[in-house]
């Protein structure tokens, strides 16, 4: 791959709507401004840079006008931000903060000013970046993260190079944590330099400025575009990395290493916080790995701060040889090579660490890079996993564009530890909610398109969980993804057209899980049909259909989620969803009731099998379920209608009333049963029957 060959070179388009911005607020325009530019990961990544603005607002003591700052507030993303995102802070009381910092050593004490600067009562925390926009002496300023404009601020040559591309118009700063004397660093240069519009920061990203808010988004483009093309020109006809050394394996063949290495590394690295896995083989990620520098260039770690506090410094390069693939050797040397990563993990925290520097964390690794197959990312959640990966994508163009034009210059070691462990990081990290009960956990749910399936959905994506939904509808499957994705994200959910009857089928869903999430750790088996009819009515057909999907298809999916379990070696629960004809038969229903049966001995074999390796398998016995299901809105309704002599608008009333508690059984009743059986509520429960059925007596079990 060629420079030339990237995306990257295509200029970022002006999506400004002229007739959209008319007669907006300025702090609408700001929104819009911030959207647009977060909305292209060339500018910058998702949680990364700030945008603001100073807007005269009315004083809601005085009622006098005063000039407020609109700044992104902590942990926000300007892609999606709202105007509940921005912090909006007293501009004049920002400014006589500058009486009261006491110099570089007092740095995180002005932090601690910022709430006394609230305009309005406004409870969005502000960050630490804060003093970078409001001593720039212009309305409008953006802070960006562009890989082009990175790839020059992270090379030897930064500023000589930032004085070429850009004839004077910008600006260049030495490298500096963000905070208060950044703030005023930046207010001398834009002072002292009228004719600058700009600034780039050493290893770290982009600054301008105008006076409206579409002159400040115009502006950006224009230098990130002038950054481009410079980078383009240089690049053109060179190799990349110093050329190939390896060539990639067939996308097959790559999806099926991630999938048989993802649940390995999650296994091994889950014991500190339960992971959730990413895969990533874009061109770039593949140009990278396949490259004569991958290991001098990876080791030399990040630049941009935003950058490691999602990657860490350095990621783990696997020794993996795609032109003879041994995935085997590779698995072997794992361990091994984690726990060199761990320990060197922990000796920077211990080189590095100050006095009152928070106790290290996870030393595994968050980013692994595969010659021949692209890069694995582990995090607490699908999202943080998928964006840690992104951002370093992002890494990879600026380590392209600074090898290329120079030498490319990571962030030294204490300054990226200062970074990483920074007290005002380490108290935002202490600021976040506490983790769902299912948060780094990955289900998968057979039947997932039907009313207990996505009602078992609904509840464990809740909780936090990863869910993948397999069902033979694709139809139905879509709209139920599409539907979880609107509530929740479509991180967490997705689908995978599965018959439980085909053995590839439900190996190939396994696989799937495997490298889009990372492994498995709930399994429930839910699939079903109903048939009825008398005994000597009831055909061989009949008879083989209840048992390939009710039984031979449970069989399928236990066993191949029992590999990927016994894999992970974490644990695990299944549940079934049985039925109480498993246990008390009913009439003019042999075949579904025999194979209920088998079902529920299964899950008690499997249970029996898993227990030395923390798998765990449980049945939740539902009956009469009509609400959503599909097995209702066949012949099934039908057939038991005839079976009671009833209407079928009357069955379930009948039902209800048969029950001892006199209520009708909902998709979300068996889905609470089901959470439990998942949930650590039950973690010393295992080969258990919960029945879900408003009560039936002839179905107690003990």
């Amino acid at each position: 791959m060629t420079g030339s060959d990237s995306n990257n070179n295509t200029p970022i388009p002006n999506l400004w709507d002229k007739e959209y911005a008319l007669g907006r607020s300025e702090s609408d325009l700001l929104i819009y401004r911030s959207n647009l530019l977060g909305s292209d990961k060339r500018v910058t990544n998702y949680g990364g840079g700030n945008t603001s603005a100073k807007i005269m607002s009315k004083d809601p003591i005085s009622g006098e006008p005063v000039e407020v700052l609109w700044v992104k507030g902590s942990g926000g993303d300007i892609g999606s931000i709202k105007s509940d995102g921005f912090s909006t802070l007293y501009l004049d009381k920002l400014s006589q903060l500058k009486t009261l910092y006491r110099g570089e050593e007092f740095e995180d004490e002005m932090v601690g000013y910022l709430p006394h600067c609230t305009f309005n009562l406004n409870n969005r925390a502000a960050s630490i970046d804060t003093p970078l926009h409001a001593y720039i002496p212009y309305k409008h300023v953006d802070h960006l993260h562009p890989d082009a404009v990175i790839a020059i601020a992270a090379s030897t040559q930064s500023k000589a190079m930032t004085e070429e591309i850009f004839d004077g118009e910008i600006g260049w700063l030495p490298w500096r944590r963000p905070g208060f004397i950044l703030g005023l660093e930046l207010e001398k240069i834009v002072t002292e330099n009228p004719h600058l519009k700009g600034v780039v920061l050493e290893s770290h990203g982009l600054f301008t400025w105008a006076d409206t808010s579409e002159a400040c988004y115009r502006l950006s483009l224009t230098i990130i575009n002038k950054a481009q093309r410079w980078l383009d020109n240089k690049l053109e006809g060179t190799a990349c990395f110093g050329g190939n050394k390896h060539t990639s394996l067939p996308t097959e063949r790559r999806l099926e290493i991630a999938s048989e290495l993802m649940p390995i590394i999650r296994g091994k690295t889950s014991a500190h916080q339960q992971q959730i896995g990413h895969f990533n083989d874009c061109p770039e990620v593949l140009a990278f790995v396949n490259s004569a520098q991958l290991f001098t260039l990876s080791f030399l770690g990040t630049s941009c701060p935003d950058h490691f506090l999602r990657t860490k410094i350095r990621p783990l390069v696997l020794e993996f040889n795609p032109d003879s693939p041994d995935l085997e050797q590779l698995i072997s040397q794992l361990d091994a090579r984690l726990e060199t990563y761990r320990a060197d993990y922990a000796a920077y925290y211990e080189r590095c660490k100050n006095e009152n520097s928070p106790a290290m964390r996870d030393a595994n690794p968050i980013v692994y890079l595969i010659p021949g197959v692209g890069m694995l990312t582990f995090a607490k959640d699908k999202a943080t996993a998928r964006i840690a990966g992104e951002f370093y994508v992002n890494a990879i163009n600026v380590m392209r564009g600074a090898s290329a034009v120079g030498d490319y210059v990571g962030l030294p070691e204490q300054e990226a530890f200062n970074i990483e462990y920074w007290l005002l990081e380490e108290a935002k990290l202490q600021r976040m909610p506490k983790p769902k009960s299912l948060a780094g956990k990955v289900a998968l749910i057979t039947g997932g398109a039907g009313g207990i399936g996505l009602a078992t959905a609904e509840k464990l994506l809740s909780e936090g969980a990863c869910v993948l939904l397999a069902d033979i509808d694709q139809e139905s499957l879509d709209q139920s993804v599409a539907k979880l994705g609107d509530v929740y994200s479509l991180d967490q959910i997705d689908g995978f057209k599965m018959d439980v009857t085909s053995e590839q089928d439900v190996i190939d869903a396994f696989a799937f899980v495997s490298h889009r999430f990372g492994g498995v750790d709930i399994v429930i088996s839910n699939a079903g049909i109903a048939s009825s009819s008398a005994l000597d009515e009831t055909t061989i057909d009949t008879w083989h259909f209840n048992q390939s999907i009710l039984s031979t298809g449970y069989f399928l999916v236990s066993r191949e989620g029992f590999k990927k379990l016994k894999t992970q070696n974490t644990g695990g629960s299944f549940v079934f969803i049985a039925s109480k004809n498993g246990l008390v038969p009913s009439i003019n229903a042999s075949a579904y009731c025999a194979a209920k049966a088998a079902e529920i001995q299964l899950a008690r074999c499997v249970a029996i099998e898993g227990a030395q390796w923390g798998i765990r398998a449980n049945v939740v016995n539902p009956d009469a379920v009509l609400k959503g299901s599909k097995i209702w809105t066949g012949k099934w309704k039908e057939e038991r209608a005839t079976a009671y002599n009833l209407s079928e608008d009357s069955l379930e009333e009948h039902y209800r009333l048969r029950s001892m508690l006199k209520l009708n059984v909902l998709p979300e009743d068996i889905a609470e049963g089901i959470y439990f059986f998942v949930s650590d509520k039950s973690g010393k429960s295992t080969g258990n029957i919960l029945n879900v059925d408003a009560g039936h007596a002839p179905s107690f079990t003990r």
